[in-house]
């Protein structure tokens, strides 16, 4: 595969697996770190700013519902009610540090979907979220180097 085609498949994967569609970027981050058809750096600076932009638009998303509600979104767009409860638990009893774990399966896009109808500044939101995004593909690229 190209350089360029493996960065555009990375940055796909990762934006739709950071939003409320369910999907996973581990598998094609490590599947391109195995097929070294791209530099590492680039992948990883890809897949993190990808995943975050992913979750940019969850936040915006959810800025759109604080202010109109959940039944103008189209209903594949919807949150599950159980996971958004979650998220909104989980975010109350942590605060800001919660946002740091936005990586996490289950919880983690709720919760950059919660952030965004409790308007959190998008600022420390994005900064927040990257951090924590970033630091899940250093740990699965240091993982594989281990491996490799």
């Amino acid at each position: 595969m190209e350089p360029l085609a493996s960065l555009a498949a990375m940055a796909g994967a990762a934006f739709v697996a950071a939003t409320l569609l369910p999907a996973q970027s581990e598998a094609v981050f490590v599947g391109l770190l195995a097929a070294k058809s791209v530099d590492p750096l680039a992948l990883f600076l890809t897949a993190s700013l990808a995943n975050t932009a992913g979750s940019v638009l969850n936040w915006w998303l959810g800025r759109l519902i604080a202010r109109h509600g959940v039944e103008k979104l189209p209903a594949r767009l919807r949150p599950d009610p159980a996971r958004f409860a979650q998220a909104q638990t989980f975010f109350a009893r942590f605060g800001w540090p919660s946002l740091l774990l936005a990586w996490l399966p289950i919880v983690g896009d709720p919760l950059t979907f919660v952030a965004g109808t409790l308007n959190y500044p998008f600022g420390r939101f994005v900064a927040l979220v990257l951090i924590g995004k970033a630091g899940r593909y250093a740990a699965l690229w240091a993982g594989w180097a281990s491996f490799a």
